[in-house]
């Protein structure tokens, strides 16, 4: 077996993989705690190389900032600040940021996250203006200071390991039901169901701090959006530009529902058993939703529509107890009681 050493360098790119194959070895040595890039681990899996390491030390803040530099301009980091640039930009034009508003973030190593600066418009985001941290909040790369809400990235990172992107944005429709404490029914449009379906209310803390970024972990593993009271929706995907999809998606379906209120009809809902189909679509492309295992009678089970209360129209009943009375004692009951009140209005003229 020809081995390739690589324990000189703390940054493995794909570039270095590469090299590995033209010389022709099987395996690589590499030194204790060093970054592999998303590519470089990809190549590795392609290639079937065997690793040696000198140790299974994780990298971390003490990683010198030579090497942090590095990563944070390699290839993969590029391709990363020029996707956030333009989502950002697509937030802007779709009008769910203003001023400085919102924040974007992606993973580039299992330790390191390239996200949007403070105090900058997501509308003339450059990629110098990009920030690279530690799963801590420490900022290890980049000229500007790193957002204040990037705590909130980083829960929901440590929280699902599928989480690849994070955005954070302040869409107008659906930050009214952010800030009215309501969720969208679901069970209304099928592309909603698929993507986004039953979203989540998180509890309002200030923005920017610990308590804050916590109060979206008791839904993240199981929603891919989540309401912020009072401020806005963070949204978590495979990619950043996916993760914008997700903030389309919602704040389009609350749009839609605000219209659809001025109609002055009722919703027309999708039928559990249709909604069945749809969670299957949603399963096999690996996205997340609360209701993955319910009773198909629960899957629709909604809760209450800004404006109106919302009944869901086919309610569960599985497991309900069985009436206590027959139907020849509840006509009886009933008698009663209408008899009862009509002796009332009698006493009363008297």
């Amino acid at each position: 077996m020809t081995s390739f050493d690589l324990r000189h360098q703390k940054v493995i790119a794909v570039e270095d993989i590469d090299a590995a194959a033209k010389a022709g070895a099987t395996e690589l040595t590499l030194r204790a705690g060093a970054i592999l890039t998303p590519s470089a681990r990809e190549a590795i899996a392609a290639r079937g190389f065997t690793i040696q390491s000198e140790g299974a030390a994780p990298a971390n803040a003490e990683t010198p900032a030579g090497d942090w530099e590095r990563l944070f301009h390699s290839p993969e980091a590029e391709a990363i600040k020029a996707e956030i640039i333009e989502v950002g930009r697509k937030l802007w034009l779709r009008q769910y940021v203003d001023g400085n508003g919102g924040n974007i973030s992606c993973r580039l190593t299992a330790e390191a996250v390239i996200c949007t600066p403070t105090l900058v418009s997501k509308a003339d985001l450059k990629p110098s203006d990009m920030c690279l941290v530690d799963l801590s909040g420490n900022q290890l790369a980049g000229g500007r200071a790193r957002t204040s809400e990037i705590l909130l990235h980083l829960e929901i990172y440590k929280s699902v390991p599928e989480a690849k992107a994070v955005v954070h944005c302040h869409p107008a429709h659906a930050t009214a039901y952010a800030i009215t404490g309501r969720v969208p029914p679901s069970c209304v449009i099928p592309e909603y169901e698929v993507f986004i379906g039953r979203v989540a209310l998180s509890p309002y803390e200030t923005p920017g701090t610990q308590k804050f970024a916590e109060t979206v972990l008791p839904f993240v593993k199981t929603h891919n959006t989540v309401l912020l009271a009072n401020h806005g929706i963070v949204c978590w995907a495979d990619s950043v530009t996916h993760a914008e999809w997700y903030a389309e998606v919602v704040d389009t379906y609350c749009w839609t529902l605000m219209l659809a209120s001025q109609l002055g009809a009722p919703l027309s809902f999708i039928p559990s058993e249709k909604t069945v189909d749809l969670l299957a679509i949603k399963q096999r492309m690996g996205l997340p939703d609360v209701r993955m295992g319910m009773q198909e009678c629960r899957l629709c089970d909604l809760p209450e529509q800004a404006g109106a209360i919302t009944v869901a129209p086919n309610a569960c009943t599985l497991g309900s107890p069985e009436p206590s009375v027959t139907a020849e004692e509840m006509e009886a009951i009933v008698q009663g009681v209408t008899n009862a009140v009509m002796a009332s209005l009698e006493a009363k003229k008297k």
